[in-house]
């Protein structure tokens, strides 16, 4: 752990990297806290479970959307892009106040659904800005730590979310959620970066969309990677299908699976603070196939009822999953011009988790037909085989840490 502090200390005294990284720390509170207090919100409003559940979809659904959201922030400078979207998100979440019966729950989705949409804009703007202000051999140590502060977040606001709820109500939540991101405001002011005005090139809104996918296709070293993120983030979806199942083999109650979830997010801290230094060690290619393995392991190792080995499986799936995504998300960011940054980061995040949506919906109905231990094992050994071409022609080392002047972008 030392090694990794010491790795990690140059990005930590990097001020451009300290204002992004407590910015992503403090709308991520919101963020979270939110999640989880709008289905709560709309089950007590209306008792409807249904309801409830299109929470999450109305702020994902934006995604789907995401190349064409993301030429946005190519088209404009990223900077007051991400103010401007922060903004707009405290003052759409202020009208929530009014929302006090089911006949104001329309209103709430409206709100979530911008959410997502901004939040959609919000990561391709900081995306392609992130490769300016921060220095690209550190590209990887930042994004690992902006998977720690994430996923911290992800641990804390929940709980913190549901007492501001108990206590004021949803609007209490939206309020706060407001207030960060007006913090949030404040720490991108301060950034330090020089933007040019981007040159709108000819062809049109759907032709500079396109831009983004043939770059992603075309490219030696970011096609397998993302095409690798999209396939994990699918057995991902399957094998989040089966968490209540491998509960109930468990012996336990459902709020078991708040247990999991919290080794699990401890396990992502974790690979946070390690990913900079592995990434330079071991490359993108590499790193993300250790990971791919590592989960697609314990995946398999989950059908074996046993508490202690369900929350070593809990811990290692933590660890291992974001390791493709840092890994695809740090390549993106070195190896595509800045011009196109923001359309081509947006476009990956798209293809990286849509499948996971659809790996839920499959996993869903498998679990209904068929024993989930033998199901887990295939699951396992067959996601196993997705890190295969990643070992094939592994980046060196020397490639990660070294870069040509099209490192200057964003993650």
């Amino acid at each position: 752990m030392t090694t990794t502090w010491t790795a990690a200390w140059p990005l930590l005294r990097d001020r451009n990297a300290r204002l992004y990284l407590t910015g992503v720390v403090v709308s991520g509170f919101g963020t979270s806290a939110l999640w989880l207090a709008s289905g709560v919100w709309v089950k007590d409003l209306t008792g409807s479970d249904g309801l409830a559940a299109l929470c999450m979809l109305a702020m994902w659904a934006p995604t789907l959307a995401g190349p064409l959201l993301g030429t946005l922030a190519d088209r404009t400078r990223r900077k007051p892009l991400l103010i401007g979207a922060n903004l707009l998100l405290a003052a759409l979440l202020l009208t929530l106040v009014t929302v006090d019966s089911p006949d104001g729950v329309w209103l709430l989705f409206a709100v979530l659904f911008v959410y997502g949409a901004a939040g959609v804009v919000h990561d391709a703007a900081e995306s392609a800005l992130v490769a300016t202000a921060v220095q690209p051999s550190l590209l990887g140590d930042f994004n690992g730590l902006r998977m720690t502060a994430t996923e911290g977040m992800k641990l804390l606001a929940p709980l913190a979310g549901a007492g501001v709820y108990a206590a004021y109500g949803g609007a209490g939540v939206a309020l706060l959620d407001a207030v960060t991101f007006v913090v949030a405001t404040g720490l991108y002011a301060c950034l330090r970066v020089c933007e040019s005005k981007p040159e709108v090139r000819g062809g049109g809104w759907r032709a500079q969309t396109a831009e983004g996918a043939r770059h992603l296709w075309s490219h030696p070293r970011l096609r397998p990677l993302v095409l690798a993120g999209g396939t994990t983030m699918l057995f991902a979806g399957l094998n989040g299908a089966m968490a209540y199942a491998v509960i109930d083999g468990l012996g336990h109650t459902p709020a078991y699976a708040g247990v999991l979830y919290a080794v699990q997010g401890a396990g992502s801290v974790a690979i946070g603070l390690l990913s900079g230094p592995a990434l330079r060690r071991l490359g993108e290619r590499r790193f993300a196939a250790y990971g791919i393995a590592l989960t697609a392991a314990a995946a398999g190792l989950r059908a074996i009822p046993s508490d202690p080995v369900a929350l070593a499986c809990s811990a290692a799936i933590g660890a291992g999953l974001p390791c493709v995504l840092i890994a695809a998300l740090t390549a993106v960011q070195r190896e595509t011009p800045d011009a196109l940054l923001g359309r081509t980061a947006a476009t990956a995040n798209t293809l990286v988790l849509t499948p996971n949506v659809v790996g839920l919906a499959a996993g869903a109905a498998l679990v209904e037909l068929l024993d989930v231990r033998p199901l887990l094992a295939v699951i396992g050994l067959t996601w196993l085989v997705t890190a295969l071409p990643l070992l094939q022609s592994p980046a060196s080392p020397s490639r990660t840490a070294t870069k040509s002047p099209s490192d200057a972008n964003p993650a």
